[in-house]
């Protein structure tokens, strides 16, 4: 008789997509995820006697093998096994055959080939049925991904837009951004990213058999979004100077970064700085099934010699001596969150990890970080893998201001304006709103627990006990180690300042805010107040100085006074840098040699509101208004729309906006026909040559098509 052959295959794309809960993938090969059964129908060239089986083999990149777990050869049977891959047969007619394959939960994820052929004693050759796609699987309680609520595996894994949250501690904006994980080739590409790896390229068989483990895919994920040691996706740039490139807060999402990457033959795509890192990693993990979100932290330490602290260097008007100050306070930094167990690390380590693709410090030689266990930090088990150390400082590290004297003595100045790790924030599950997450990373601010948490890390840091919660570990440059045992705050001055905002600081006009000064003793004081502002980064790196002047104030006993301070327009215009940011200083020199540092980050304000008229359906036009205004007190020409959403748009929609007089308001209107139900985020900004872009997003609504 002769032997049995497979003619065709129906890989029962709809159904399957469904059950796996990857219908949105538009690749043409099945998308499934492991730990769960999916089923073929088989058409063969005569039915199957009763002595044969069919024999399947799986097989994941290059030198495949049963040994590396990158290779599978399983027949059909009537039952499933739990650790290894299966085929049950579910129904048979005369020359069909309908059979579910299950993977194990903990099988490689990526690219497979499945081929078949019948057991007989003739030995015949495999036939290549084709290939599929295997994710991770949070829906399945043997994965290591597991997610048990539905409504978060809806957000973290399915949802393809998300909001990220920038600005300062006391004045937070969230901004739109689309993850576009199910947008064409994305996938492709979020594999191709592994392929690109360096550890790859080294020893692919290997690296390939690495990948059914979470920590370690996050791991080169993390490294590869960023372009420092190897051709990865995003090139960062702090300077403020985007020539070449793309500003970073002009990109409204991670599609076109992935896809000019992917197109531009693996060159990294200019510019990113941290959200936008964020942004592209959140989109590679949800594509490849790990419930990913994006988190947001204001006042963030970037603490460059692990002493726990930041220490600024500023002069006598209070601005930052940048060549000897390394650590830094950025305004804000957005890393991500996964969520998965911690096989390495023990089960009270499950759950949220952090992972950072900004590239700030190297980890084992590469400029990655994480994943580190959220719990681990809240905890002070700063030791275990991966980069604790560098993540408990972000949220915890002490924020010391010194005076430098000329003499190259310095000096501590007060400053209790400033606290690290504030207002940790992402996305609401299901809603817009912000869900601040701080009791995640670490207790009550001077509550006991935090201070025995503290000691702990220092414990583990530096092997030395904490004698307070301002114990300081120092580097006199690299060679030695020394103990500032407690460091005590700089005495606490008789005078007190507080910047003022005297009028809402809005992008086009002046500034008006007043420094209020208050003498909290019964006798007469001197005040000698150097003011200095700039425009920033979000970094808090200064680019220009835009205010320089000094006051002396004579206080009466208990009395209060305000210094006016107006910054015009035209002071500020040409050195404003897209985060809109702006930093003032005061430093003020009391009678006795105390001395007092005031400081406010400004944010300046701008205006864009979005309306959808009318109900939103799959497949008929809706119109959109956008209602901007011309921030300037001057005419400006050349604006544009840009417009862009997952399922509402394909690619960017770029309109014209018609000439603005000083500070006019204009609406524009604009029709879009979505192409995918469900909530859905359109992303609108104002581009103009004459100011930083405006930027606003709305959920729309779409009903599915009648």
């Amino acid at each position: 008789m002769a032997g049995v052959r497979v003619t065709a295959v129906d890989w029962q794309r709809a159904s399957n997509g469904t059950a796996h809960h990857t219908q949105e993938y538009p690749c043409p090969e099945l998308v499934v995820r492991r730990g769960q059964s999916f089923r073929l129908t088989l058409e063969l060239s005569r039915a199957l006697d009763d002595e044969e089986t069919l024999i399947f083999t799986v097989e994941t990149g290059p030198g495949a093998s049963e040994a590396l777990h990158t290779k599978a050869v399983f027949q059909t049977s009537e039952a499933e096994g739990g650790d290894a891959w299966t085929a049950v047969t579910e129904a048979e007619t005369e020359n069909t055959l309908t059979v579910s394959l299950t993977s194990p939960p903990d099988a490689v994820i990526g690219r497979y080939l499945l081929s078949t052929r019948a057991s007989s004693r003739r030995k015949h050759s495999n036939r290549k049925l084709g290939e599929f796609v295997l994710l991770f699987n949070p829906w399945c309680p043997e994965d290591d991904v597991f997610l048990a609520s539905e409504e978060e595996r809806w957000e973290y894994v399915l949802n393809d837009s998300g909001i990220i949250f920038r600005g300062v501690e006391k004045h937070i904006r969230a901004q739109g951004w689309n993850y576009g994980q199910f947008e064409e080739d994305i996938l492709n590409i979020c594999l191709s990213i592994l392929d690109r790896s360096p550890s790859y390229q080294d020893n692919p068989a290997t690296d390939v058999s690495h990948r059914h483990d979470p920590v370690y895919v996050t791991r080169v994920i993390s490294a590869m979004v960023n372009s420092n040691n190897d051709r990865g996706v995003v090139q960062g740039q702090w300077q403020g100077k985007y020539g070449g490139g793309t500003s970073p807060l002009h990109w409204r999402g991670s599609v076109a970064i992935l896809q000019k990457w992917f197109k531009g033959r693996y060159k990294p795509v200019k510019y990113g700085q941290c959200w936008v890192f964020a942004g592209v990693m959140c989109t590679v993990l949800r594509c490849l099934g790990i419930a990913t979100r994006v988190v947001s932290n204001f006042n963030s330490a970037h603490d460059t010699d692990r002493n726990l602290s930041v220490d600024k260097y500023v002069d006598s008007f209070g601005r930052t001596l940048e060549d000897l100050t390394e650590d830094s306070m950025w305004n804000f930094h957005v890393w991500n969150e996964s969520w998965f167990a911690r096989q390495d690390l023990g089960p009270s380590y499950n759950g949220w990890q952090v992972l950072d693709a900004t590239p700030q410090e190297e980890s084992e030689g590469v400029y990655r970080c994480g994943p580190a266990s959220v719990t681990a930090i809240r905890e002070g088990d700063v030791h275990l893998a991966h980069d604790g150390p560098f993540v408990f400082a972000e949220v915890n590290a002490d924020y010391i201001t010194w005076l430098w004297h000329e003499d190259e003595s310095r000096e501590r100045v007060y400053s209790d304006t400033k606290k690290i790790g504030r207002c940790i924030s992402t996305k609401a599950v299901g809603s817009d709103s912000r869900m601040d997450i701080t009791g995640l990373y670490k207790y009550p601010e001077g509550s006991r627990k935090e201070r025995q948490v503290y000691s702990k890390a220092v414990k583990k840091l530096f092997g030395v006990e904490a004698s307070g919660r301002r114990t300081r570990i120092r580097r006199a440059g690299v060679r030695s180690l020394w103990r500032d045992d407690l460091l005590e705050p700089a005495t606490k001055p008789s005078v007190t300042g507080k910047f003022k905002v005297l009028e809402p600081p809005v992008l086009g006009n002046d500034l008006r805010l007043a420094l209020c000064l208050a003498n909290l003793t019964s006798r007469a004081q001197r005040v000698q107040v150097n003011l200095s502002g700039a425009t920033i980064l979000y970094t808090r790196r200064p680019v220009a100085e835009i205010l320089h002047e000094s006051h002396a104030v004579r206080l009466g006993p208990q009395e209060e006074k305000k210094i006016p301070i107006t910054i015009p327009y035209s002071k500020y215009k040409e050195d404003l840098t897209e985060d809109k940011k702006i930093l003032l200083a005061a430093m003020c020199l009391v009678t006795k040699g105390e001395k007092l540092l005031v400081e406010k980050d400004i944010t300046l304000e701008d205006f864009i509101t979005i309306k959808v008229l009318g109900p939103a359906m799959v497949g008929v036009a809706f119109a959109v208004e956008v209602t901007v205004a011309n921030p300037l007190s001057e005419k400006v020409e050349d604006c544009v729309l840009m417009v862009e959403g997952s399922g509402l748009l394909q690619g960017q929609l770029s309109i014209d906006v018609p000439s603005l007089e000083p500070e006019e308001r204009a609406s524009v209107k604009f029709d879009i026909t979505p192409s995918k139900s469900g909530p859905r985020q359109l992303q609108v900004d104002l581009v103009s040559p004459h100011f930083p872009d405006i930027k606003g997003f709305v959920i729309v609504h779409v009903a599915p098509a009648k």
